[in-house]
């Protein structure tokens, strides 16, 4: 498998233009050094991508299993790059923030190796099933896997609406499942079976015991004392305040968190709560503008 070459890579210049607009500022840490590392690996290789993509053959009957860990950090060519990294940017953002940097990292840690091995076990049980050895030989990279996954995750956090999927709009529960068959028909030379892992090991994580167990080590690994701006709930996902969970918390618990809404929405909210203070004996008075964002922050 070679990287093909271009003389102007268009692509990278494309991802370096969306990543200006978006602002350095406003990409958190992790997802932000995922992006740094694949471009710096899509730059500068390590190897040759014959030498770094994962296949039964190479990754289990010959035993280089640091396959695993290289390929999902190796692109094909800048546009492979360009529209991998555009996607983490989004939904990296936004699942950062939502879970913390901590547990995001170790999403992408974990599902980057993960995704690798499910790919191997699926790809073997193919070439058993179908009686076809090439299955074997089949050879990934790229960063796609992942992303389905985190795709996967980024639907159980914020449920409902609609995808367009060229053209038909899906709701977003089904989305994965239709771009994975979309994807396929239209682009065939990737990895059907690499992006189906992806969607394999996302629900595991939402719907399987590796949500917990990450959960579980993110608690131990910060003694149970989040840093400033994160808390965590019973399961160890770290969130922050600004966003509002999809829990079984009783009525009127979101008043607790901000719940997405925006600034003056908030200072409302904590108008109405100060007029209505039990604490107040009944004397209606109106808090200045300084008092009302004090007990806001005095919430969390």
């Amino acid at each position: 498998m070679q990287r093909r070459q271009r003389g102007v890579n268009a692509g990278l210049l494309l991802l370096f233009a969306q990543i200006y607009q978006f602002g350095f500022n406003n990409i958190p840490p992790v997802t932000l050094a995922t992006l740094g590392l694949n471009v710096y690996l899509f730059l500068n290789p390590l190897k040759n991508l014959h030498y770094v993509c994962i296949s039964v053959h190479e990754g289990y009957h010959r035993g280089d299993w640091q396959r695993l860990l290289l390929s999902p950090f190796h692109h094909a060519d800048d546009w492979h790059l360009y529209f991998n990294m555009v996607s983490l940017l989004w939904k990296g953002t936004k699942l950062e923030q939502r879970l913390g940097s901590v547990l995001f990292a170790l999403i992408i840690a974990v599902f980057s190796q993960l995704i690798g091995v499910v790919y191997v076990l699926l790809e073997s049980i193919l070439a058993e099933i179908m009686g076809d050895p090439s299955y074997r030989m089949q050879c990934a990279v790229g960063f796609s896997g992942v992303l389905f996954a985190l795709k996967v995750l980024n639907n159980h956090y914020y449920p409902g609406g609609s995808t367009n999927v060229f053209g038909i709009q899906v709701p977003n529960k089904y989305s994965c499942w239709a771009e994975l068959v979309v994807i396929h028909i239209l682009s065939p030379g990737t990895s059907f079976v690499g992006h189906l892992s992806g969607i394999l090991v996302g629900l595991l994580y939402t719907h399987g015991p590796l949500g917990t167990i990450l959960g579980t080590a993110v608690s131990f690994f910060t003694n149970d004392r989040p840093a400033r701006g994160q808390y965590y709930n019973n399961s160890g996902y770290a969130r922050y305040p600004e966003y509002q969970f999809q829990t079984n918390s009783p009525p009127g618990a979101y008043d607790t968190y901000t719940g997405g809404l925006n600034e003056e929405e908030q200072l409302q909210q904590a108008l109405r709560e100060s007029l209505n203070d039990p604490a107040g004996r009944g004397v209606r008075r109106e808090p200045s503008l300084e008092e009302i964002r004090r007990r806001r922050l005095n919430r969390f």
